[in-house]
C-alpha cells in the first residue's frame, strides 16, 4: 500500500497540513523530502532505513554525494534538492542577525549560533563579532578541524576583531559528537583568546559550545566573568 492510500490523518503531509512541522517525526520529514518510494517500499520505508542506517539525521544531512547516490531510490536529484534546503534552513535563521542587530538576550544568540554551526561532521570555531552596544557585525567561521578538534590560532582572532573594528566578541565552536559539555581544553583556549584580546581593549562577552540538540553559554555556567 502506497502512503497515498494511508488513513488521510497518517499520511506525513496530511499530518504537517494539519498539525504542524514540529509534530512528525525525522522519518515522517524526511519521506515528505523523498515524495515517492520504490516498488515495495513507500518514501517513509524509505526514510526509516535511511535513519536507521546513519544513525541520525545530522549524519544523514552531512552524507557524502557518492554515498547518497548508491542508495536505492534516490540519485543526484534528490541529493541537491536536499543540499538546498539544509542551505535555504541556514539562511533563513542567519537572516535573523543582519548587521546592527541587537542581542538582547542569550537564548537568541544560541539559536543563530546552532543553526549555524550544529550542522558540521568537523569541528568549526568562529567569532560573532558585535560593537560597544552587542549590536552585530558580522559573523565569520575562522578555523576548520577534524572530527575532535580544530586548531585556533588567537593572533588570528586579534587581527579579524580589529579588521572589524569590533569591541566585544562572542566565541563559538561545536561538538560533533553532540556533546557540548565544555573540555578542559576549551576552558584553556578561551582564557588565551579572552588575554590575547584585552591587550587590544576588545572584550570576550561569552564563549558557546555548540551540540547536536542543545548548547552550552561559560556566562550562564558561571565560568567566564564579563
Amino acid at each position: 500500500m502506497t502512503i497515498a492510500n494511508w488513513p488521510i490523518n497518517e499520511q506525513p503531509q496530511e499530518k504537517l497540513l494539519q498539525h504542524g512541522a514540529k509534530h512528525l517525526s525525522d522519518a515522517e520529514l524526511l519521506a515528505i523530502f523523498l515524495r515517492t518510494g520504490i516498488r515495495g517500499k513507500t518514501a517513509l520505508d524509505i526514510a526509516r532505513e535511511l535513519l536507521q542506517e546513519c544513525g541520525d539525521l545530522k549524519k544523514l544531512c552531512s552524507m557524502e554525494a557518492h554515498y547518497f547516490f548508491q542508495k536505492k531510490g534516490l540519485g543526484k536529484a534528490k541529493y541537491a534538492m536536499l543540499k538546498a534546503a539544509l542551505e535555504l534552513g541556514k539562511r533563513f535563521l542567519y537572516e535573523e542577525l543582519p548587521r546592527g542587530t541587537l542581542l538582547k538576550n542569550s537564548m537568541e544568540t544560541k539559536r543563530f549560533l546552532q543553526s549555524r554551526l550544529q550542522h558540521y561532521a568537523r569541528e568549526v570555531f568562529a567569532i560573532l563579532f558585535l560593537d560597544n552596544h552587542n549590536r552585530v557585525i558580522t559573523f565569520e567561521e575562522l578555523f576548520f578541524g577534524t572530527l575532535t578538534e580544530a586548531s585556533v590560532y588567537p593572533r588570528e582572532i586579534v587581527i579579524r576583531a580589529l579588521a572589524h573594528n569590533a569591541a566585544r566578541v562572542i566565541l563559538t565552536h561545536n561538538h560533533p559528537s553532540g556533546n557540548p559539555a565544555p573540555s578542559e581544553s576549551d576552558y584553556a583556549l578561551t582564557a588565551q583568546i579572552k588575554q590575547a584580546l584585552a591587550l587590544v581593549d576588545i572584550d570576550v562577552i561569552d564563549h558557546v559550545i555548540i551540540g547536536r540538540d542543545e548548547s552550552v553559554s561559560f556566562v550562564e555556567t558561571g565560568v567566564l566573568i564579563k
